[in-house]
C-alpha cells in the first residue's frame, strides 16, 4: 500500500475574480523509501504539489489518501496532528527562529507531540547529532552558516521521525560545498533509513540524486521516469552549484 496515493489532485486559486489553476488533476503514488524530485519551471505547479503533498494546503479537486485513507475525512485538527507526527518539513529559507539556540528550534515540533517532556532533549540531541552539529547545540541560530542553518533545519523535521520528508529547494541559498553536505543528508535519509523522500528543485544534478524524477509543466505532470544508477553515483559526486 502507498504512503501517499493523490487521484486527479487540483488546486485553483480566486484573487479578484481571476482563476488560476495551478494544479490541474494529477495522480501519484509514493511508497515507503522513495526517494522522488519534482522539477518544472516556475509556475509549473510544483510547489504548489508539494504544498498540497505535506497538507499545508487544501486541494479544490480530487482526492488524497494517507496510509490508505481519505483525508476528506478528518477534521482540521486531526489534519494538523498527522502533519507534524508523519511529516517533516525542509525549506529555502530554514525557518528557524533566530534567537532561539540549536537545541530550542529543533525541539519546537515536541511541543505538539505525544513526547513527554522530560523527553525532548533527548530526542532534540539525537536529531542534531544526525545531521553532525552536536558542537553548535547552544548556538543561536543566528551564529550560524547557511549550510549549518541547513542541516539543523534537517535535524528539527527529523525529531518527531517522520514517515515522509518534503524538501523544498533545499539546496537553494547555498554554497556548492554546503549543499552537497546537506544532499549526501537527505540521500541517506532514504536509502539508509527508509525515509520517503519528496523533493521539489530547479537543479539539474540535485534531482538526478533521486531514483525517481517527475517533471512539471502547466500544473500536469509532463513526465515520471526513474534515474539510472550511473547517473545518481555521478550526481553524487559532483557540486550541485
Amino acid at each position: 500500500m502507498a504512503i501517499i496515493e493523490i487521484r486527479n489532485l487540483a488546486k485553483t486559486y480566486y484573487d479578484e475574480g481571476t482563476k488560476t489553476s495551478a494544479l490541474k488533476g494529477v495522480s501519484l503514488s509514493f511508497e515507503s523509501g522513495d526517494f522522488v524530485a519534482i522539477m518544472g519551471p516556475s509556475g509549473s505547479g510544483k510547489s504548489t504539489l508539494l504544498h498540497l503533498l505535506g497538507l499545508l494546503d487544501e486541494p479544490t479537486g480530487g482526492e488524497y489518501y494517507l496510509e490508505g485513507k481519505n483525508i476528506k475525512n478528518y477534521s482540521k485538527e486531526e489534519i494538523a496532528y498527522l502533519r507534524n507526527k508523519k511529516f517533516g518539513f525542509i525549506f529555502q529559507n530554514f525557518n528557524l527562529l533566530y534567537r532561539l539556540t540549536v537545541l530550542e528550534n529543533v525541539k519546537l515540533p515536541l511541543l505538539y507531540s505525544d513526547v513527554l517532556e522530560s523527553e525532548w532533549n533527548i530526542f532534540a540531541k539525537k536529531a542534531i547529532e544526525s545531521v553532525g552539529m552536536s558542537h553548535r547545540l547552544n548556538y543561536k541560530a543566528s551564529q550560524l552558516s547557511g549550510g549549518e542553518k541547513q542541516r539543523v533545519a534537517i535535524a528539527r523535521a527529523l525529531v518527531n521521525n517522520p514517515m515522509v520528508i518534503f524538501a523544498d529547494e533545499p539546496t537553494g541559498n547555498l554554497d556548492s560545498k554546503s549543499g552537497q553536505i546537506v544532499m549526501d543528508i537527505i540521500q541517506q535519509l532514504s536509502e539508509k533509513e527508509g525515509k520517503t523522500v519528496i523533493l521539489v528543485t530547479h537543479e539539474t544534478y540535485t534531482a538526478q540524486r533521486a531514483e525517481i524524477i517527475i517533471k512539471m509543466r502547466d500544473g500536469l505532470i509532463e513526465s515520471q521516469k526513474r534515474v539510472e544508477l550511473d547517473k545518481r553515483l555521478i550526481a553524487r559526486n559532483h557540486f550541485i552549484k
